[in-house]
């Protein structure tokens, strides 16, 4: 299928490695343009280097941006327009926040996950909407934990729920304008970042064996599968989806 990307322009955070990374691979590999972001400037190379061999010379910048920083969104939306003169999409991706119990997490760790994972994704929201005109789309980068709690990961299961619900009001509020916003909800994905989740129990390969025990096809996704599935979701290709939550996690979520 033609996603329709070619020489759009996307904007993608978090994306040096993991799924926003495999998101922005497939992007370029149809054509698109990206500016991809992380918060050290070696990995940030690397990134737009591997993006470049897939989809070629100048398909890619990177820029060194902290979500939670309060002038990373301008900084982010203004790299795509002075490279490209336009901004078609985002992909809001953020880490995952610290793992533990609600009765173990202190304060401050609620409150720095608040204003990287949630504050940073809606304020970035706020300002590309501001930047996308009719076609435009965005989409965050959820969990299952939208629709059921992870065990051991209390900040994730408090903050990612409603960062959803920001996502159904921004579907009802940029609509009329012809923007499209949605949610993207990874299962056990083969990341850095699940691997290391599997590694903090103590036993990594117990912990995958009952994580795969969920998942009806078997197995953990792979991050192109989720990238490929991101990638359509931001694209033409999908013009007639919007407010939706869409889940990547081979049948692991219970719920319709």
């Amino acid at each position: 299928m033609d996603l329709g990307v070619r020489d759009h322009v996307y904007l993608l955070t978090g994306a040096t490695r993991g799924l926003g990374h495999a998101t922005a691979e497939a992007l370029v590999a149809d054509g698109a343009r990206v500016v991809v972001s992380g918060r050290r400037q070696e990995s940030v190379d690397a990134a737009v280097a591997a993006l470049e061999a897939v989809g070629g010379a100048g398909c890619a910048i990177g820029v060194v941006a902290d979500n939670a920083a309060p002038e990373s969104a301008d900084r982010l939306v203004a790299a795509a327009k002075d490279a490209w003169g336009r901004l078609d999409g985002v992909l809001v991706s953020v880490g995952g926040p610290p793992g533990g119990k609600v009765t173990d997490m202190t304060d401050e760790q609620w409150l720095a996950a608040f204003d990287s994972v949630f504050l940073g994704a809606v304020r970035l929201a706020r300002t590309t909407a501001a930047a996308l005109g009719e076609g435009g789309s965005i989409a965050f980068v959820l969990s299952t934990s939208v629709r059921q709690p992870i065990a051991g990961l209390a900040i994730s299961n408090g903050l990612r729920p409603g960062l959803a619900m920001v996502a159904k009001n921004l579907a009802d509020e940029l609509g009329p304008r012809g923007i499209r916003v949605n949610g993207l909800l990874p299962g056990r994905i083969a990341t850095e970042r699940v691997a290391e989740l599997d590694a903090s129990t103590g036993d990594a390969e117990a912990s995958k064996a009952a994580a795969v025990a969920q998942i009806p096809l078997g197995r953990y996704g792979r991050p192109e599968e989720f990238g490929r599935v991101a990638a359509f979701l931001l694209s033409p290709a999908a013009s007639f989806l919007s407010g939706v939550m869409v889940p990547v996690d081979g049948g692991m979520s219970r719920g319709l």
